[in-house]
């Protein structure tokens, strides 16, 4: 049997049917791929989220090793496999009812146990941030913030905590800041010029909103920086900088604990960087 395992055509067209395919076919694939199926049968969740070539390091693979694994199960490639699960993502997500009714099957809707797993869940997340921080990135997306005239903020639904705090922040350190709320259909878009910056946050399975206001953002020549909850967020087609925050789950719900670690810092270095640019124009014109 070649790499392709035995020469599958046509890919599954659910992620159940590409379970059944992994779990009919997995220990016939070479020693490479069958690593491959193995990871990815224990780590469904990651596929939606994560790109190929941090799925082949977690699976201790080559990125072409991975890419030739899609192949076997009948994709063209990697995308295509990721469309699938992306698709399922968006629509499988439980409702609230439904993840309550997860922790109640548990035993784990006493108010106690529940701390105590978002406190972990949130430690998780936390760690998984400080160890995949890219700090050139952060660091340039400040320093645009910083140069901003008016920062302008767009975040729905649950990304709204958040967005709803870098205002706070910025207004306490006299940073000039808009919240766009897109209440009554008014995404206020005109208010945007070049000399503005947005920062634009959403979270799978995203919200068509914020999409639609970065779109208009970048056709206005402002520039977008974006943070999301995956690298695979729409937004990476209108942002200058795509930052991500992945959270640890409880039961399908999810605390935006390092969300929330990498805007304070984000809002935090802004407010510095805006400081220190005024001293020094203020030492220029002296």
């Amino acid at each position: 049997m070649d790499e392709r395992g035995d020469g599958a055509s046509q890919p599954p067209q659910t992620v159940d049917a590409l379970i059944e395919a992994l779990d009919r076919r997995g220990e016939r694939l070479p020693k490479r791929l069958k690593q491959c199926a193995t990871f990815l049968r224990a780590n469904l969740h990651l596929v939606a989220v994560s790109t190929i070539a941090d799925l082949a390091k977690d699976a201790g693979v080559p990125a072409s090793a991975f890419i030739r694994f899609c192949q076997a199960l009948g994709f063209s490639g990697f995308s295509q496999m990721q469309a699938l699960f992306r698709a399922d993502y968006a629509q499988s997500r439980p409702d609230y009812t439904e993840r309550l009714s997860r922790l109640g099957a548990e035993g784990a809707t006493r108010a106690g146990h529940l701390a105590s797993q978002f406190a972990e869940a949130g430690v998780r997340s936390l760690i998984d941030l400080s160890n995949g921080i890219d700090s050139r990135q952060l660091q340039s997306a400040a320093e645009t913030l910083a140069g901003a005239r008016t920062i302008h903020l767009i975040g729905l639904r649950r990304a709204f905590a958040v967005v709803v705090y870098l205002a706070y922040l910025f207004d306490k350190m006299g940073v000039a800041s808009m919240l766009h709320q897109s209440s009554g259909q008014i995404d206020s878009v005109h208010a945007m010029g070049r000399d503005d910056a947005l920062l634009a946050v959403t979270f799978a399975p995203f919200s068509q909103e914020t999409l639609d206001l970065a779109a208009k953002a970048k056709a206005r020549g402002v520039p977008v920086l974006a943070l999301s909850d995956t690298t695979a967020c729409p937004l990476a087609d209108f942002a200058d900088i795509l930052m991500v925050a992945r959270e640890v789950e409880v039961a399908g719900l999810r605390s935006p604990s390092a969300a929330m670690a990498l805007a304070t810092s984000l809002a935090v270095a802004v407010g510095g960087l805006r400081k220190e640019n005024a001293l020094t124009a203020r030492e220029r014109s002296q």
